[in-house]
């Protein structure tokens, strides 16, 4: 029986800096009747990401801002109630924008039909979906990574960063992480298979490149900008090529960081840097699928999830992207499969 009631995070106020529980309302309210084309979800799997940041903020980004009072935006994994769409089924497993709650109503054209693997329900965001899309097609398509080049990655110990390294280190290249923290990078290297680690917290990471880097970089897959992005723009190659694949030094800034001061090197090295949003690879996601799938089944490419159980620790499972708390996918446990 499909439940009546619905709790949810709503968005209650914009942060100032790094968001807190005061920024988001638990609210527990009826759920509408469906309508012709929608079906109703039960949220098992909610992803926690670092855009999540970005959609609280008073602007639009690549989707339109998020409005105060509606439910907190997220990715979910679900499983069909209910539904009055031929398209789907009681029982079906999707993906899409179900929010912070435990169901929800959507339309069934926004609900993406997971198909069977032979792998763990959750690996959909640990290995596959918006993750394994981002850190594939970073490298292979914006970065046009090659076999024996140098690669930076940083905040490598995340959910996107920790399959850059092993994406990496799959095409052949030699592969340098920076993440915080000397647990983060002794898996970095002794799982993972970094050839070089710079943690941030225990020297400069200019220092740092300047050591594990002393031919150069070829390609940067940039998740963090800020000093970092600095850094690593001193040492770039004639014809570099950087993928901006996010700024999580600058999200919870309360005023606009300077932009990077070694954009005349980027100039004379020829280099490139490109940003790139993730949507822009959905059409393409059996092409990453196919790798990733067969790259972990062979042992050569590994995924950590960071999980926090009820929906009711959405929140503070947020604020562990941005204190350096996690290592890997955050998830939120929200139901049973």
């Amino acid at each position: 029986m499909s439940p009546k009631i619905n709790a949810a995070w709503h968005l209650a106020s914009r942060p100032a800096g790094l968001p807190t529980a005061g920024n988001f309302e638990w609210r527990e309210t009826n759920l509408p009747e469906l309508a012709e084309g929608q079906a109703q979800v039960q949220t098992i799997w909610l992803s926690i990401d670092p855009t999540n940041r970005i959609w609280m903020n008073d602007a639009d980004s690549y989707l339109p801002k998020l409005q105060l009072g509606e439910v907190m935006r997220g990715i979910g994994i679900g499983r069909v109630l209910a539904s009055r769409d031929a398209g789907l089924q009681a029982g079906d497993l999707v993906q899409g924008m179900l929010g912070w709650q435990r169901c929800c109503v959507s339309p069934a054209r926004a609900l993406s039909k997971l198909p069977p693997l032979p792998l763990p329900l959750s690996a959909h965001f640990g290995l596959l979906g918006h993750i394994g899309l981002t850190a594939y097609f970073g490298l292979t398509d914006v970065a046009q990574a090659r076999a024996g080049e140098t690669l930076v990655v940083s905040a490598a110990a995340g959910a996107v960063g920790s399959l850059a390294v092993q994406i990496g280190r799959n095409l052949g290249m030699r592969v340098v992480a920076i993440a915080g923290g000397a647990e983060k990078c002794r898996w970095l290297s002794d799982e993972l298979g970094a050839d070089a680690v710079i943690d941030y917290q225990a020297e400069d990471v200019a220092d740092g490149l300047a050591r594990a880097c002393p031919e150069g970089i070829d390609v940067d897959f940039e998740n963090v900008g800020g000093r970092t992005l600095d850094a690593v723009l001193a040492r770039i190659n004639l014809g570099a090529r950087i993928a901006l694949c996010g700024l999580i030094s600058q999200y919870n800034a309360s005023a606009p960081e300077p932009g990077p001061s070694n954009l005349a090197h980027l100039l004379m090295q020829r280099g490139r840097m490109q940003g790139f949003i993730v949507l822009d690879y959905l059409d393409r996601a059996h092409e990453a699928a196919e790798k990733l799938i067969a790259w972990h089944l062979a042992g050569r490419l590994k995924y950590r999830l960071d999980v926090s159980d009820g929906l009711e620790s959405a929140p503070s499972a947020l604020r562990k992207l941005f204190t350096g708390a996690n290592t890997g996918k955050v998830l939120v446990k929200v139901s049973d499969e």
